[in-house]
């Protein structure tokens, strides 16, 4: 039997891993030109850092890939990271909270057990996040710069849905609901319930709607819930500024559970009703690991399923031609002036490979064949000619002449 990957893995394959590269890079540019640094961390994380803080729902916790990490005397249970704010939170505790404000961004895999035939088990995503501002005007830098890379990517009908966690946590605290389940729990509750008239079903009529229908609505919405009034100006100012600078988006109040950490705006990109992205403010997540009172918010784009909406032809730079050099079989003179030739093309930025034998389903413009310490046989399969040149250097200018053309 052949070797199988294991469940819930995906190999990518060359053209697959051409179309990552693209959006790893695409997503670095734009980082870097708002001004973000890079960082990475560690595949593993202990676990405590998942737990100690409540930073993650039970059903997530219950899902993640953990083990002992044994020293030979005693061990202490460690989990490859399932998510990708959390350890950044932790580098920016560990080694950065002197410098103050920070933006930082990365690119890495979390890896959450899923048991539903089909669902990815490895997940990549790049991220931002923004430490030590607590200004909605950072939320909306975040937004701003996930739409840019986006738009870069040439992924098309994005929708932005825009939620509270303390509107949500609020609301779960009413209902007696199970925080990691909210979506579920409340298509159970019955319509025809008090609960569900005049706390719920308020807080559903806002779907879709803009800060200027949310702000009439506000004094009707304290009535039933008079605690959400700072949530709910919170809300209301991040509306607005989104508003201020024409980003179209939608209200989806309970869209925005399942991370315990958020603490503010949360915003969820949609493509075709599949999440590519999101994020949010999550203010106490820091102080949660021991560090300061700093607030902080951040965003992740899912680069898996970025994978499928990219359209490469558009957006990847005009490569050098291919080149296969083909050296006699056998001939030790043969092979070293290949090998020679090889390395100055490459210098001048083509693409070369040297005829290994075996077969090959590639297509290359140029064909060259040695045929002598100097001599080359040169077949351009663009235009179907074959040319004869006493050097390599005659080769090079014809190359420099089509290049021009």
């Amino acid at each position: 039997m052949k070797p199988q990957r294991c469940k819930g893995m995906r190999d990518l394959l060359p053209a697959e891993m051409a179309v990552f590269r693209l959006i790893m890079g695409i997503c670095r540019q734009c980082f870097l030109k708002w001004g973000y640094q890079e960082v990475r961390t560690p595949v593993i994380e202990y676990l405590h850092l998942f737990t100690s803080a409540g930073t993650l729902t039970p059903a997530m916790l219950g899902k993640v890939y953990s083990f002992l990490d044994w020293d030979g005397w005693s061990g202490e249970r460690v989990v490859l990271r399932p998510d990708g704010t959390i350890p950044v939170a932790r580098l920016y505790t560990e080694n950065m909270e002197k410098q103050g404000l920070a933006r930082l961004f990365y690119s890495a895999n979390t890896f959450m057990f899923e048991e539903e035939g089909g669902r990815p088990r490895e997940r990549w995503q790049s991220g931002a996040e923004l430490i030590g501002s607590e200004s909605g005007a950072a939320d909306l830098e975040l937004i701003a710069l996930s739409l840019e890379i986006l738009e870069k990517l040439g992924v098309e009908d994005v929708e932005l849905r825009l939620s509270h966690a303390g509107i949500i946590k609020i609301l779960v605290d009413k209902l007696g609901l199970n925080a990691g389940e909210v979506s579920e729990s409340l298509a159970e509750i019955d319509r025809d319930s008090p609960l569900y008239e005049e706390i719920l079903k308020p807080l559903l009529d806002l779907e879709g709607k803009s800060s200027g229908f949310l702000k009439k609505r506000r004094a009707l919405l304290l009535e039933s819930m008079p605690d959400i009034a700072i949530c709910l100006d919170d809300f209301l100012q991040a509306l607005e500024l989104l508003d201020s600078l024409g980003f179209p988006y939608r209200v989806d109040i309970v869209s925005g559970a399942g991370f315990e950490y958020y603490t503010g705006m949360i915003f969820q990109l949609y493509q075709n009703g599949e999440k590519i992205g999101g994020g949010g403010r999550y203010d106490a997540l820091i102080t949660s690991m021991g560090g300061g009172n700093i607030p902080a918010c951040g965003f992740a784009l899912y680069c898996d399923r970025l994978l499928k909406l990219v359209k490469p032809d558009l957006l990847r730079s005009p490569e050098s031609p291919a080149i296969l050099v083909r050296p006699r079989q056998g001939s030790k003179e043969s092979i070293k002036a290949a090998y020679g030739l090889a390395a100055s093309l490459r210098g001048v930025g083509y693409i070369v490979e040297i005829d290994l034998g075996g077969r090959r389903k590639k297509k290359y413009r140029w064909v060259i064949k040695i045929r002598g310490k100097e001599a080359l046989e040169v077949r351009d399969n663009t235009r179907s000619i074959k040319y004869e040149f006493a050097s390599s250097a005659d080769f090079l200018k014809l190359l420099e002449a089509d290049s021009d053309d």
